[in-house]
């Protein structure tokens, strides 16, 4: 489990899309193999710590579902070490299990903030709600506006200049995790939802 508070940026240094070796300083202070970490927001294992590096693994479901197939040797990651109990929790529960994946459409400055839209599939969506929680390549955001084909959010300063965020460019593919207490209400409410619409077709 994470927070979606970035500690450091860490840097590829190689990747063949199943194993990976990420150059870092700060997580690694107390990093230990078979330790979760969260790479771009993809909960990964450590199966490898050196002095200043670490090395993890990545499977075909995780290729697929994030945009970690289209890292290479120098791209940023944003690196978040998972929580320790009694820990602070500056930004929301995030689980590090990506979605999918949304397309930045566009990046406005914003006085001292870039606004930045992201679309993403409907499936989506459907469980982004303005003023909740959205993690973007592993940083919590607030959602600040939501159409029937993206959201958008607010970048700060000094998220911008902790995180891959300023690097990213319109058409770039990030990575989603929407706020899992919807998906758990919506598979809650679905039986009941569903012999509501049943009831409903009958009687219609």
């Amino acid at each position: 489990m994470f927070s979606g508070i970035v500690e450091e940026v860490g840097k590829i240094r190689s990747y063949d899309l199943q194993r990976m070796t990420v150059g870092a300083t700060k997580v690694l202070s107390d990093l230990k193999v078979s330790e979760s970490i969260s790479v771009a927001g993809v909960c990964l294992t450590a199966v490898e710590v050196g002095d200043d590096y670490f090395v993890v693994e990545t499977v075909p479901e995780t290729v697929q579902r994030s945009n970690l197939g289209a890292l290479k040797s120098g791209s940023g990651v944003n690196l978040e070490r998972a929580l320790v109990l009694g820990d602070r929790i500056g930004g929301h529960m995030v689980q590090g299990h990506v979605d999918g994946t949304g397309t930045v459409s566009s990046l406005v400055r914003d006085g001292n903030s870039v606004r930045v839209d992201i679309e993403c599939p409907s499936s989506l969506l459907g469980y982004v709600v303005e003023k909740g929680f959205i993690t973007v390549d592993g940083t919590s955001l607030t959602v600040t506006a939501v159409t029937d084909s993206a959201f958008g959010v607010a970048i700060i300063p000094f998220t911008l200049d902790h995180t891959t965020l300023n690097e990213r460019s319109v058409g770039d593919a990030v990575n989603i995790e929407v706020d899992v207490t919807a998906k758990y209400v919506e598979r809650l409410a679905q039986p009941y939802l569903d012999r509501w619409n049943a009831g409903s077709a009958q009687n219609g």
